[in-house]
């Protein structure tokens, strides 16, 4: 709708039969903004995970986990963020969506101490020779995300968690890759493509 970076006819009905229309203005005018602050910054850039909304041509959703070492995903610009695409089922359900529909969501949560919750809403390319790609252990592709819209939520519903250990499977420099047991199996057997040449030396 005209004057609005988040709200749609659906929304204002909603904000509407509620009363909640001024609020939600408030809201977006308060906290809503295109490029990162330093503290965005810093939060996308330590954390080890987000979760990626797509969306299908005709605009069926789709809602992934995505994980790696602290700094696997980088702002790489005022209005812009960049992330690797690691190994992982073949399927390319949030990719291939990406190709077809670039519209994404990202939401990153931290619950392992002071809670946080931010979300990113842009647009993506899926990049096969950007120059992050040679140095970033593990990637196969990369995604960088324009900005249309940054917004804090508030974190009052995230659980307090502790984070055990991380992932064996996160791509690390001049560690051996670990292979997910279902790879193994005689149902995908010579199906498993080759490793990235960049997969443990980042070179």
């Amino acid at each position: 709708m005209a004057g609005t970076r988040l709200y749609h006819a659906g929304n204002r009905g909603l904000q509407h039969e509620f009363g909640t229309t001024g609020l939600a203005d408030r809201m977006e005018a308060v906290i809503t903004r295109t490029e990162f602050t330093q503290s965005d910054q810093d939060f996308i850039e330590q954390s080890i995970y987000f979760f990626l909304a797509t969306a299908t041509p005709d605009g069926q959703p789709d809602c992934s986990f995505k994980g790696g070492p602290a700094g696997f995903v980088r702002v790489t610009g005022p209005g812009e963020l960049a992330f690797p695409d690691y190994d992982g089922n073949g399927m390319f359900k949030s990719l291939g969506n990406l190709r077809a529909n670039p519209a994404v969501g990202l939401l990153f949560i931290n619950m392992h101490g002071a809670a946080r919750r931010l979300r990113v809403n842009g647009d993506a390319r899926v990049l096969r020779d950007d120059p992050l790609l040679p140095t970033t252990i593990g990637a196969q592709l990369i995604v960088r995300v324009t900005v249309r819209v940054i917004f804090p939520n508030c974190p009052r519903y995230l659980p307090a968690m502790t984070l055990a250990a991380p992932s064996e499977f996160t791509p690390q420099a001049g560690c051996p890759v670990v292979e997910p047991g279902w790879k193994t199996t005689e149902a995908f057997k010579g199906l498993i493509p080759p490793r990235p040449s960049n997969w443990t030396d980042g070179n």
